[in-house]
């Protein structure tokens, strides 16, 4: 908090310095408007600290809710199946396979060997007495999802060791590099599995960086076939339609699907990323109807820092009527004034939060990072209206005084 507030006060410090060293304009407007922007006691400062970090703040959080809507129902929506299949029995992979390619011909059929088991060791040291990092430590605390092949996983690349041969017998596998990094784990570790009632242990030989936001079939741990040979396993499958499909195509198909293999688990992606996407605006509204606590604290602030500058701006308003202004170009001034700060608050508003929005966005939620022209748009709309609005209430009020009162007193 003490390096925002620091920071918006040297770019109130240099909002001055700027209007102080621009040329000065010929129009009397301007020319007061700009003076005032930067003469002693000027709300410069006051204005930009109060309406920069609430700004800011709605900056950055409209512009993660558009990303993350943006991820969930555009890309993420175009690029995922239509549909998962859970617990294919391996005895009907084939009739399955073929059912699908009979009810279903225009559609992309993928399916690979699932098991499930549960770290029990990494290196010979148990998974309970393991200090992993906060975000991988979900690995060690449950089954996880495991499978076996010679080829590299789609939606997978080896950034650092090598893939095994297919003619290779050791227990080899391949890990996801940021949970493997989590966990402590480099090349030629040992990791042990506990895979219906037996344990066993597998060289690490690869890590892989996985595109998990594609919703392709992926695993955190990826072992060669020679692991489990013999091992009974069920088969998990993706299907996707081609351009996607209506909604009546899809449910359709999984009622021929749920009548012909009853036993097997259909998950429509769609209804998923449908729940997806509620949940995630459900989280942006509260977030921002929280955030409107700092922006009214913002303003209640900016309001009480015009209030305390009211009887300067009542002295102004008089000794410049006394001097020949009209009332049209006093507003007219305090307006270009006002309206000038809002802007330039709202530049470093867009600015500061776009800065913490793709931080956020690109480093902790790692998906691709939009910018909405329309949080912009907001951010100075609101600046401009909260600004030029409380500023001309507290100017009407000055120019309202008799000039007459004012002169006597001073």
């Amino acid at each position: 908090s003490a390096a925002v507030f620091l920071l918006l006060r040297l770019v109130a410090l240099g909002i001055m310095v700027l209007a102080r060293r621009l040329p000065r304009p010929r129009g009397t407007m301007a020319r007061l408007a700009l003076a005032n922007i930067h003469r002693p006691g000027a709300l410069t400062p006051t204005v930009v600290l109060s309406l920069g970090l609430g700004l800011s703040l709605l900056t950055a959080i409209a512009l993660i809710d558009r990303s993350l809507t943006q991820e969930i129902s555009g890309s993420l929506a175009e690029k995922a199946p239509s549909f998962f299949f859970v617990d294919v029995p391996s005895s009907e992979q084939e009739a399955f396979a073929a059912f699908i390619a009979t009810h279903a011909p225009e559609a992309t059929y993928k399916s690979v060997p699932m098991l499930r088991g549960r770290i029990t060791a990494l290196n010979d040291v148990p998974a309970e007495e393991v200090k992993p990092a906060p975000d991988a430590a979900w690995v060690l605390q449950s089954d996880r999802g495991i499978s076996f092949g010679n080829e590299v996983p789609e939606g997978s690349t080896v950034v650092a060791g090598r893939w095994w041969s297919p003619d290779e017998p050791e227990a080899q596998v391949s890990f996801d590099r940021k949970l493997a990094e989590g966990l402590g784990l480099k090349l030629g570790d040992s990791v042990t599995v506990n895979v219906l009632g037996r344990s066993i242990t597998a060289k690490l030989t690869n890590f892989r960086d996985v595109k998990w936001e594609r919703l392709g079939i992926n695993f955190v741990m990826q072992f060669s076939p020679a692991t489990f040979a013999g091992a009974p396993y069920s088969v998990l499958a993706t299907l996707t339609f081609p351009e996607g499909a209506g909604s009546a195509r899809e449910l359709a198909f999984m009622r021929e699907v749920a009548a012909a293999y009853p036993a097997v688990t259909t998950v429509r992606v769609k209804e998923a990323l449908d729940q997806a996407n509620k949940m995630v605006g459900d989280l942006a509204f509260g977030i921002r109807i929280a955030s409107l606590v700092t922006l009214l604290t913002s303003i209640l602030v900016l309001a009480g820092a015009l209030a305390a500058g009211h009887q300067h701006r009542v002295y102004d308003a008089v000794i410049l009527k006394t001097l020949g202004a009209t009332r049209r170009s006093l507003v007219g001034a305090y307006a270009l004034e006002y309206a000038g700060l809002g802007l330039v608050t709202a530049v470093f508003a867009i600015g500061a939060g776009a800065l913490a929005a793709y931080f956020v966005v690109t480093r902790v939620m790692t998906i691709a990072f939009t910018f909405a022209p329309g949080a912009a748009l907001g951010a100075v709309v609101l600046a401009l209206v909260f600004t030029v609005g409380f500023g001309l209430v507290g100017t009407w009020r000055a120019l309202s005084q008799p000039p007459v009162r004012v002169l006597r007193h001073l």
